[in-house]
Parts: structure tokens; C-alpha cells; sequence
């Protein structure tokens, strides 16, 4: 697969993924779009699309990033649970394996400690001008499109066995709810109980930073 046909690849697939939200009747392309907008608004307010928030959190010194995660998945777990047995929602479930996983997400670990972004707080950072994670993006392209090219003759092998399509929905079985309501609300006090530690970003000293200024100069 050439370059150009990767590319023509990747805007085939992602208006498939516009048809396919709008076919299932989920919403129109203007409500996802308005809560992409919204997703990137609340990223920008917690800044967790600064590098020193991802990298705090590697070192342990940051906690805005955990927090929100725990709270996060928590919240949607929950939420995204009873929109599906409702009909409001679905998901596709990929298969498992386990040695395509480990090796993925040690590449991915390694991208992450370099560019201190993931593909969620990425673009948001491209958005605001920030050359360093562009690059990046243009490296995840040129992997992408290597692995798509090579996938058979080289990835194929590495990702292992597959041991089939499971959820942890699956597995609790006629527990599930309740598995959900524990699950979920586990992680919300988790996120709750995490001591809030947080490093000034490169836009200047944090609002916990100001107010320990304050406090010391009185």
C-alpha cells in the first residue's frame, strides 16, 4: 500500500465512522462534532493537555491526570452500561491478544514519556500551536501506515494468539449490573481519595501554586 492509498484509506474510514455514528441513529454528525468541542473544552480547563500533567503523572508528582481518569471511566461506565441496555448506544469489541496488547502498549508508553501527550490531549495541543506534538501526530501517521502495510508479513505474527471477543459484562454474567455499579463507583471515590498534588504548567505557576504564594507571603 502506497502512501497516497494509505491516506485515501484513512478518509474512507473515517467517513465510514461519520455514516456509521448517524446510521445507528446515535446522533447527527453536528452532535458528535459539538461534543468533541466539548471533550476539548474540558481537557483545556483541567489542562491535562500540558506536557508537564502527563509527565507529573509519570513521576508521581502530578495527580490532576489519575484523578479525572478514575473519575472519568467511573462516571462512564455507568452511564455508558444503562445507555447500551437501553439501546442508546453500543460498542464493538475487539479480540484479545495478549502479546500484541504488551507489545502495543510498551510502544505506545514509550511515545507517550517522549511527546507527553496521548491521541486524546494531542490534537487539542496541536490546536494551540504546539509544533513538538505535531511531529508526533506525523510520526503516529507514518506508524500507522507501516503497520497496515507490513501488518502480515510482520505485525501478524507478533500480536500472538487470539483468545476470542470478551467484556467483563460477559464474565459477571447475570451480575453485571451490580458488578457495573460497584466497578464504577469504586472509581469515582478512588478519584475522590487521590491526594491532590499538581505541578505549574509552562503557561505559568498553577492556581494551587498562587494560593501557597499567597499563603507564605502573609
Amino acid at each position: 500500500m502506497s502512501m497516497g492509498e494509505y491516506f485515501n484509506f484513512i478518509l474512507t474510514r473515517t467517513e465510514s465512522m461519520y455514516n456509521t455514528v448517524q446510521l445507528e441513529g446515535h446522533g447527527s454528525f453536528w452532535l458528535v462534532f459539538f461534543i468533541g468541542i466539548f471533550f476539548g473544552a474540558i481537557i483545556q480547563y483541567s489542562r491535562i493537555d500540558k506536557f508537564e500533567k502527563i509527565a507529573g503523572f509519570a513521576m508521581g508528582k502530578d495527580t490532576i491526570v489519575p484523578k479525572i481518569l478514575f473519575l472519568a471511566i467511573g462516571i462512564t461506565s455507568i452511564a455508558l452500561y444503562f445507555e447500551i441496555q437501553m439501546g442508546y448506544a453500543s460498542y464493538h469489541i475487539k479480540p484479545i491478544m495478549l502479546q500484541g496488547l504488551i507489545l502495543g502498549g510498551i510502544i505506545f508508553g514509550i511515545g507517550m514519556a517522549i511527546i507527553g501527550k496521548c491521541p486524546g490531549t494531542g490534537p487539542i495541543s496541536i490546536a494551540e500551536g504546539r509544533i513538538d506534538v505535531l511531529f508526533g501526530a506525523f510520526g503516529g501517521i507514518l506508524g500507522g501506515w507501516l503497520f497496515t502495510k507490513y501488518y502480515d508479513d510482520f505485525f501478524k505474527p507478533l500480536m500472538g494468539n487470539n483468545y476470542g471477543k470478551a467484556t467483563l459484562m460477559s464474565v459477571s454474567g447475570d451480575y453485571a449490573t451490580l458488578f457495573v455499579f460497584v466497578f464504577g463507583i469504586a472509581l469515582i471515590l478512588i478519584a475522590i481519595l487521590i491526594p491532590k498534588m499538581e505541578l505549574p504548567d509552562d503557561d505559568g505557576p498553577s492556581l494551587e501554586h498562587d494560593e501557597k504564594v499567597k499563603a507564605g507571603n502573609r
